[in-house]
Order: C-alpha cells, then structure tokens, then sequence
C-alpha cells in the first residue's frame, strides 16, 4: 500500500470520526427526563390518565411555542416509569423535539407501550435512574432537568434526599408534579397525604436547582392541564409577561 493511499484511508478515517461526534453532539436547547410514577397506588384508570395526559401535553401548541422559542428551537425528552426499588424502566428513549409531527410521534408511542411496574414507590430510584438517562444522552444541552411525577411519598429504596442532592451536584434541575389523591391510601393513609400535604414533602424532599418548582394536580383527572404547565414552565425561554399570559389562556 502506498503512502498516499494510506493517507487517503487515514483521512477518511478522520472525516467519519468527525461526522460521528459531530452527530453525538447535537445541540438541543434542554435535556429532559420525563420520570413518572407507576406505583401501586396508580392505579389502572390513574396511570392511562398519566400516560395520555404526558402524551397530549407534548404536542400541545403552547409547548411547541414554548420549545420554538429557544435559540435551538428544540429539545430533547425521554420517558422513565418507576416503582420499587431496583424497579425503572426506559419507556421511550431519547427523542428531539422540533414541532407538532416529532410530538405527536412520541406521545403515539408512548400510548402504545405497556405499563412497566406497580411495586412500591422509590422516589430516589425514579431520580438515580433519570439521572443516568441524562449522563448517557446523545444530545448536549445548557439546561437539564428531570420531571418527577408522582402521588405518594418515598417509601422504598435510598433516602430521597441523598438522591436528589447527587443529582443537583451533577448541574441537573429537579422540578415536581404531585397528583393529590381523593382518599387515602388504605394501608398506610400518610402516604399519599403526609403531613403538611405531598406539595411540601416535594419541596423538601424532592426537587432542587436554580428555578426548581412544584405543581399540584388537585387530582388525576386535572393532571393533563398540569403537565402542560409544568412542561411550558421547563422548556420557555419566554418574556415574563409572555408566560403569565400563557398560563390565563390555560386556566380558561
């Protein structure tokens, strides 16, 4: 083999190597990891009110707004389900976000796939695994966050703090959605309404970073209007007066 050709095989050799990092790289303006909650005190009739309200809300034309209005005007999402502990799945994995046809691509197929668990509920675990989702992306992004979902208290699994606080070290934001429930629980009513309520035990417990916040859902049946606020919440880069406007013509 001459020189030349093995300097044209070398160079070749570069150019591809390039493509594909370059590919890796893809910039998007967020990172984020839808993480709900499957628990057993979701039941059947709560967990499709969840799976349909994620999957309506992400093709909603106020969260394509808000996605077209950073400077990448797209975003990268996955979705993860977790009950127990040891107990995560990645339902959906990582997907750019650019307009109506992506969304409504990732909310067919996450209608279409099974539900994963219904065991016991670690918050922590739903965090950890999220996390990991996020450090393997494909994708680079300036913001990253995760999207806890859930209707009860951490009960199985590593302290919940311990977990968020890691994540937080990592850069990454941890916003909460608590879907109070009508009745208690039977078997242990502090779960799903702790004292000071679900929305403080959130607070305090489970998200954190620049902005973080949480929203409550009064029940599962106003959980898809929630989300879709929660999700313009995460992903705008909107004008104050923008947003508040946003948020009026949802509360119509």
């Amino acid at each position: 083999m001459t020189r030349l050709v093995r300097c044209m095989l070398a160079l070749a050799a570069l150019v591809l190597m390039g493509t594909s990092l370059a590919a890796a790289a893809e910039e998007v303006d967020l990172l984020l990891a839808l993480s709900s909650d499957v628990s057993r005190s979701v039941d059947h009739p709560k967990f499709l009110l969840q799976r349909e309200g994620y999957a309506a809300a992400i093709s909603d034309p106020h969260v394509i707004e808000a996605i077209k209005s950073g400077p990448h005007q797209r975003i990268a999402i996955c979705f993860v389900e977790w009950s127990g502990f040891g107990a995560q799945k990645l339902v959906v994995d990582w997907t750019i976000i650019d307009g109506i046809a992506t969304a409504r691509k990732f909310g067919d197929q996450l209608l279409e796939l099974p539900r994963s668990f219904a065991d016991r509920t670690s918050i922590s675990g739903g965090i950890e695994f999220a996390t990991a989702q996020i450090e393997r992306a494909p994708f680079e992004a300036a913001r990253r966050a995760i999207d806890v979902s859930g209707d009860g208290t951490n009960n199985a699994g590593r302290d919940v703090k311990l977990a968020r606080d890691e994540t937080l070290a990592k850069g990454i934001v941890i916003n909460g959605l608590v879907i109070l429930s009508d009745r208690p629980v039977p078997w242990n009513a502090e779960h799903t309404n702790p004292p000071g309520g679900l929305d403080k035990y959130y607070q305090d417990n489970v998200v954190g970073g620049p902005g973080a916040f949480v929203l409550v859902a009064e029940n599962f049946d106003s959980f898809g209007r929630a989300i879709i606020k929660k999700l313009i919440a995460e992903i705008a880069v909107l004008s104050p007066a923008h947003r508040v406007a946003v948020h009026r013509d949802l509360a119509r």
